[in-house]
């Protein structure tokens, strides 16, 4: 076995799950969780941006960010079922964090304009709390839009580490937990 998965990626991963649907999970009822969950997604992606330039071997952008090529060939084979382990994150991985990445950026800034326009609270308030209602509802479509599309990426997500872990005869739901992966696939 060898350690793949830093403290700092793993507990990353779980706390952004958790902050993440307890956003989802309290948006209307529950504004002030609502909007600390956010602050909390919001805060755990800078975190994994700069983790992602500064930090550990596995856990650099340089060791998963891959061409469309490459991306294209390893879902492919990942469909033949013959798709090659990768100790670190593989091509499909890699291209998912990074739209992952995006897109909860995107769903958390829209959330700090609807929270600007609608309740003139947050950083955003001084710029966008006089925009009108026109404004305001684009943006609550928006962060609608963009949280509903987060959900599908997560259904993707969770397809992926599936189908790699019956592929691989890998637990690797349970090494993003303890941080270990087997170091060959023998």
């Amino acid at each position: 076995m060898v350690k793949v998965w830093d403290p700092l990626v793993r507990i990353f991963h779980w706390s952004l799950v958790a902050g993440f649907f307890l956003a989802y999970l309290t948006e209307d009822d529950l504004l002030d969780l609502h909007v600390w969950a956010g602050y909390i997604v919001l805060s755990l992606v800078g975190v994994r941006v700069l983790w992602g330039i500064v930090g550990t071997k596995y856990a650099r952008f340089t060791d998963f960010v891959y061409s469309p090529q490459t991306i294209k060939q390893f879902i492919l084979d990942t469909f033949r079922l013959r798709a090659p382990r990768y100790l670190g994150h593989n091509p499909a991985a890699g291209a998912m964090i990074i739209i992952m990445l995006v897109f909860l950026l995107l769903t958390a800034l829209s959330g700090l304009a609807v929270y600007a326009t609608e309740e003139g609270a947050g950083p955003l308030a001084s710029i966008l709390a006089a925009t009108g209602e026109f404004w305001s509802e684009v943006f609550e479509e928006t962060h609608e839009l963009l949280a509903n599309f987060t959900i599908l990426l997560i259904a993707i997500h969770i397809v992926g580490v599936l189908m790699e872990s019956l592929i691989h005869r890998e637990n690797l739901i349970s090494a993003m937990w303890h941080g270990y992966k087997r170091k060959t696939t023998d």
